[in-house]
C-alpha cells in the first residue's frame, strides 16, 4: 500500500499564518505609498493649473471670469495639456474651482469638498507651501474649500 504525499494540516496552517503576517506588514505600507502618490499628483496638478491661469493672465492682461464649480473658464482649454482634466474629480476627491475674487480677495485654484482628511491636506500643504492650512499660499478658505493662491 502506497501512501499519498500531501501537506499536513499543521503545515498548511503555518503557511497561511506566514502569508497573513506578511499581508499585515505590507498593506499599511502600500496604503501610505498610495497616499503619497495621490498627494504628489494633486500638488503637481495645482502647480500646472496655477501656471496655466498665470500664463492666461499675462497673455490676456486679465484673469478668466468665474465659473461654476467643475467648469473650466472660457479660453483656458488651450493653456492646459490633454492630461489635465479641470472638469473631473481631483486626485484627492472633490472638484476643481476657479476663484477670481469670488472668495474674498483671492485669485486662485480651489478644490471643493475633497475626500482627503485634514492630515493628508496638511501633508499636501507641506509639499506646496508651509504645512499650515490656516495661512500661506495653500490654505482652507472655509469648510470643504481649499485654495492655492495664484495672485
Amino acid at each position: 500500500m502506497r501512501r499519498a504525499s500531501a501537506f499536513t494540516l499543521v503545515e498548511i496552517m503555518i503557511v497561511v499564518s506566514i502569508i497573513a503576517l506578511l499581508a499585515v506588514i505590507a498593506v499599511p505600507s502600500f496604503l501610505r505609498a498610495r497616499q503619497r502618490a495621490q498627494n504628489a499628483r494633486f500638488a503637481n496638478s495645482v502647480r500646472v493649473l496655477n501656471s496655466a491661469f498665470l500664463l492666461y493672465a499675462i497673455e490676456n492682461k486679465t484673469y478668466p471670469a468665474n465659473t461654476a464649480i467643475g467648469v473650466l473658464p472660457a479660453g483656458m482649454d488651450s493653456y492646459l495639456g490633454p492630461t489635465m482634466d479641470f472638469t473631473g474629480t481631483t486626485p484627492i476627491g472633490g472638484k476643481w474651482d476657479w476663484a477670481n475674487r469670488k472668495t474674498g480677495s483671492y485669485i486662485g485654484v480651489c478644490v471643493v469638498n475633497p475626500t482627503a482628511d485634514t492630515t493628508q491636506l496638511q501633508a499636501i500643504d507641506a509639499a506646496i507651501d508651509d504645512g499650515d492650512l490656516s495661512q500661506g499660499n495653500f490654505f482652507m478658505v472655509s469648510a470643504g474649500r481649499y485654495i492655492s493662491i495664484v495672485e
